[in-house]
Order: structure tokens, then C-alpha cells, then sequence
């Protein structure tokens, strides 16, 4: 197998047959001419059951993540509403993480709970918990983030993948803050990997978007058809994503590697800027040595990736005042773009699971560390938190 970068430049993106462009077209089109009544060209016939732009994109990342298919959504919501919808039924139980994205848990909480999903939370760091909360017979969906977002937990994906086997379940990993680059869950033994592509995949804040990737061969018998179940969902339901938008996370992906060495380089050196304040409290980071999930991190993961969050004396109000303060990093959602963002989980991200058992600490502050100069960065941070 080719190495990583070679295949985010070249898997699905073979140089265009006619007029030799090295750049795949953008397909923007929404129908295909046949070649009488039912002659598709190369199996084109209406954009939303497939687009040649699109599938570019859906070689290239299941190329990357190891996977037999991949297939590209509208956002990463998309994706894991389609991967549930295709695999659970009325009366089915998952289980999801006490430290998941809100927008995950809302989607679980407040979608698949009306429609007849039952879920449990449980901590991914911890692989008996998750076991104790299996229903034998009924839990079909193991969900994991690793690192989480946005306490930055790590799960065994290996051993959490044993035991979902076991009990006929699948699992299902959220790649989306390690990226493709850093972590290849399939390999180490997950079912599915679903990606946001807006964060590292896309990697310029510049396009909204989703993936799955299926293994070749899932660790569950009676499921093993998962893949043509996703894509059947995805013709089905439409939230595909559309050519231009396939185009920029191709694009994206050609940088991957080169630009998460960057996110992982600025990290670390504003966690060494972190670690030396009195005034911060806890620092969430899987490369430190204290990290509960360093090992296992360091045993699955390239670099320990770009995302950092860290914990304030003061409480909620000194979070808040800090981060109004900043004049490089950006006050905003969404994470793993070219420049540095920083928020407030409890209020922003994180606010729909305000009062539940994945509510977050108050004084918490998410930084999605970006690629520009770091002793900018750090000096940024400094004045924001001395007020």
C-alpha cells in the first residue's frame, strides 16, 4: 500500500483521461444524458445516487481511513444520522459517550430516542463500563468519539471493538478531531468511521460536510450488508454532498498530513504555555504524560492532534472575560481550520447538553490551535488570560 499523502493526492483522483487536468472536474450537474433508455455512462444517471465529483472524494477517504466504501454527506450531523437510521431499528439500544459532541447527543436524544432508539451513556475511557451497560441481544450500536469533544477523553478502540463483537453490536468511531492522518480506527478493529469533513478533512473553514467509511469486513455477521445499507440510506434520505462542496474536502485532504503536523507542533507548545500557569487549573491534552489515556493515545495515534482544553481558577465569568479578550484567536464554533479558534463549550457547543449527565464544567475553554505563528498564538493567550 502506498503511503498516506500519496493516496490523499492520487486515490480517486486519477488525471482527467481527456484533457490530461490534474485536478478533478467539478461535476455540477444534476442529471446524465443515457445512452438509450437505461445505458448509464459509467453508472451516472442523477446526481443524488452519485456524482463524479463526489465519488472522488469518497475513493480518496475510504482510501485513507482503510475501509472498503466510503460515501460523502451534506455536514457530519448527516452522516451519523445516516449510519443509525441504516443499522438500528424501533426497540434497538446504543450506547454513546457521557463525553460526546452536542450535536451528537442531540440527535441521539431528541431524534433516534422519538423514533424508538433506547442509548446509554458511558465513559469511553472506560472499557468495562461500556460492557456493563450492553443489553444483551439488543445493543446494536457501540458509538465512540476518541478524543472526545471536549474533555478530550481516549478509548481503547481495539478492546472497546472486542467487546462490541461479542455482543453482536457494531462499532462505530468518530474520527473527526484525530483526522484520517493521525488515527485509522478501522484498523484496529472499528466497523464504521464517520467524519465532520468541515473540521481537518476540509481544513479552511471554508465548506460544510460529512463521511462514512465501512470496513471491508464487519465484525458482526448478521450486519455484515452494512455498507449497502448506508449507501441505500444516503440515495434514499439525499443528504449528499454536492459536487463543490466534494471538490474543497479534496482539496483539503491533498494537505492533511502536512497541516496536522502543524495543529500537533502548535499544540503542544501551547499546552508547555499552559502548564506553566497557576491560574489553570486542569489542562485536557492526550500528549501529556498525566493524561489517564496517554498510553492507549500514544499506542493508536500518530501525534496526540491539535484540539486542547483547559479548565480556569476563576470560574465561568474569568472563561468568559479571557475569551472576549483575544485579538488572534477567533471567537467561534467549529474546529480544525487553518487559523485558531477558541470557545466556550458550556455556552456555545455544548449548550444542548446543559443539565444533563454530559453537561461540561463552566470555567472550561475549547482551543482548536491552528497553523499560525505559535509564539503569536501564545502571546495572544497570555494578554487574553492576565486581562
Amino acid at each position: 500500500m502506498t503511503g498516506f499523502s500519496t493516496r490523499a493526492i492520487h486515490a480517486g483522483q486519477e488525471p482527467d483521461p481527456r484533457t490530461g487536468a490534474v485536478v478533478p472536474a467539478i461535476y455540477q450537474t444534476s442529471t446524465y444524458k443515457q445512452d438509450g433508455v437505461g445505458g448509464l455512462r459509467e453508472g451516472f444517471e442523477y446526481s443524488r445516487s452519485g456524482n463524479p465529483t463526489r465519488s472522488a472524494l469518497e475513493e480518496c477517504i475510504a482510501a485513507l481511513e482503510g475501509g472498503s466504501k466510503g460515501f460523502a454527506f451534506s455536514s457530519g450531523l448527516a452522516a451519523e444520522d445516516c449510519v443509525m437510521r441504516a443499522i438500528l431499528r424501533p426497540g434497538d439500544h446504543m450506547i454513546i459517550p457521557t463525553d460526546a459532541y452536542g450535536g451528537t447527543f442531540r440527535l441521539v436524544d431528541k431524534v433516534q430516542k422519538v423514533w424508538g432508539v433506547d442509548y446509554s451513556l458511558a465513559k469511553v475511557s472506560q472499557a468495562d463500563a461500556i460492557r456493563g451497560e450492553i443489553r444483551p441481544g439488543v445493543t446494536k450500536l457501540i458509538w465512540l468519539e476518541t478524543p472526545t469533544n471536549p474533555l478530550l477523553g481516549v478509548a481503547d478502540i481495539a478492546a472497546i471493538a472486542q467487546i462490541a463483537h461479542e455482543a453482536g453490536a457494531l462499532l462505530v468511531v468518530d474520527n473527526t478531531f484525530a483526522s484520517a492522518y493521525l488515527q485509522q480506527p478501522i484498523s484496529l478493529g472499528a466497523d464504521i468511521v464517520v467524519h465532520s469533513t468541515t473540521k481537518y478533512s476540509g481544513g479552511h473553514s471554508d465548506v460544510v460536510g460529512g463521511a462514512v467509511v465501512v470496513a471491508e469486513n464487519v465484525g458482526v455477521a448478521e450486519l455484515a450488508d452494512a455498507a449497502e445499507r448506508v449507501g441505500f440510506h444516503q440515495n434514499s434520505m439525499g443528504a449528499i454532498a454536492g459536487p463543490f462542496d466534494s471538490w474543497l474536502v479534496l482539496r483539503g485532504l491533498k494537505t492533511l498530513a502536512v497541516r496536522m503536523e502543524r495543529h500537533c507542533d502548535n499544540a503542544e507548545k501551547v499546552v508547555e504555555f499552559l502548564r506553566g500557569r497557576n491560574d489553570v487549573t486542569h489542562i485536557y491534552y492526550p500528549g501529556l504524560d498525566s493524561h489517564p489515556g496517554h498510553d492507549i493515545a500514544a499506542k493508536q495515534m500518530r501525534r496526540f492532534g491539535g484540539m486542547v482544553s483547559f479548565q480556569l481558577a476563576g470560574g465561568e465569568q474569568h472563561a468568559v472575560d479571557a475569551i472576549g479578550r483575544t485579538k488572534i484567536w477567533t471567537l467561534g464554533e467549529s474546529l480544525g481550520g487553518v487559523e485558531s479558534l477558541i470557545e466556550h463549550p458550556g455556552r456555545m457547543t455544548h449548550a444542548s447538553v446543559a443539565g444533563t449527565e454530559l453537561e461540561v464544567p463552566a470555567d472550561l475553554i475549547r482551543l482548536s490551535v491552528g497553523l499560525e505563528d505559535p509564539d503569536d498564538l501564545i502571546t495572544d493567550l497570555h494578554q487574553a488570560l492576565d486581562g
